[in-house]
């Protein structure tokens, strides 16, 4: 419900954004006018910010929306789930952890702004924060796994189709809600293993710690920050870890089974990083540190065009 409360408000909120393009101050472009809303489009084909401040303004509700949105729901699963009340609060902050990164993320952007696809992303990070707590809560309790985790997991993993679809119908897709979207898939993920680390044993927390630790490597190995092209295949094996856990997860299947298709889950997880671990040492020493791969460059200037036009000046990309 929440996170559906989140798509409405970020549909409502992209067709607000494209009716008023037209009154923001933007250079000369060489497209044309958008014919389906009679809007002018700017350079990278979104809407214009009319302001940094109204943008500022907007991330920080949406944030907030988000962490409220949380804690009212853990409010009425905590209590329904748990009766300890120590239990309970550690069982807040695992989900709190989850929803206060992806706040952090929107936040912490320079300048702040927060886009339709965001809200849906937000949306999902509600519902990963209450699997996080509940899981949490069961494993702390040596209760199991909550029967809520499974469909509460499902949704969060369907609704992963619906914030990227949501960038491309409102034109607000960028690296950073991109990242967003990335670490919300792995909260996921890595929530998803615990819960089957308290079925199978602790060795499925490979799966939720493979991102992770791809993470801390690159503080060490910097050619392992550079962006990779986009690539099927890994979308396809990351697609396959949430669907393979919430399966072996699913209630009657057997434990042989399970365990077998977790196996094979976390062998394709680790064929996938390591071919692009491999990759990007081989970049490392054929391209230059400027360079980036052409759907990477594209975000970027994505990115920067939405600060320049936020008022801040010329923008420039993160690497």
């Amino acid at each position: 419900m929440l996170a559906g409360w989140f798509m409405l408000k970020s549909f409502a909120e992209g067709t607000k954004l494209e009716g008023t393009a037209s009154t923001c101050s933007a250079p000369k472009t060489t497209g044309s006018a958008n014919k389906n809303t009679g809007s002018a489009s700017n350079t990278t084909g979104r809407p214009c910010i009319r302001s940094a401040g109204t943008g500022a303004h907007r991330a920080v509700a949406d944030a907030g929306i988000a962490v409220a949105a949380y804690l009212l729901a853990w409010a009425w699963l905590g209590t329904a789930a748990l009766t300890d009340p120590a239990l309970w609060c550690l069982a807040l902050v695992a989900g709190a952890a989850v929803i206060v990164r992806a706040a952090g993320s929107v936040l912490g952007r320079n300048p702040r702004f927060s886009t339709p696809a965001d809200r849906v992303t937000l949306g999902r990070a509600v519902v990963v924060a209450c699997c996080a707590a509940l899981t949490a809560g069961g494993l702390f309790a040596g209760a199991g796994v909550s029967g809520l985790v499974v469909p509460l997991g499902t949704a969060a993993f369907l609704l992963d189709a619906a914030d990227g679809r949501v960038a491309r119908l409102t034109g607000w897709a960028t690296a950073e809600g991109s990242r967003l979207d990335s670490d919300t898939d792995a909260a996921l993920v890595l929530v998803l293993s615990c819960a089957a680390a308290g079925v199978f044993g602790p060795w499925p927390l490979g799966i939720g710690l493979m991102y992770y630790a791809f993470l801390a490597a690159a503080w060490f190995r910097p050619s392992l920050k550079r962006p990779l092209p986009s690539s099927t295949l890994r979308k396809l094996i990351g697609a396959i870890q949430p669907a393979a856990l919430l399966t072996a997860l699913l209630p009657g299947v057997p434990a042989g089974p399970g365990a077998v298709l977790l196996c094979l889950s976390l062998g394709l997880l680790v064929y996938s990083f390591g071919r692009d671990v491999v990759e990007l040492e081989r970049l490392r020493g054929t391209v230059p540190a400027a360079a980036v791969p052409a759907a990477a460059a594209a975000s970027g200037e994505e990115s920067a065009e939405l600060r320049r036009l936020a008022g801040r000046g010329p923008g420039r990309t993160r690497g």
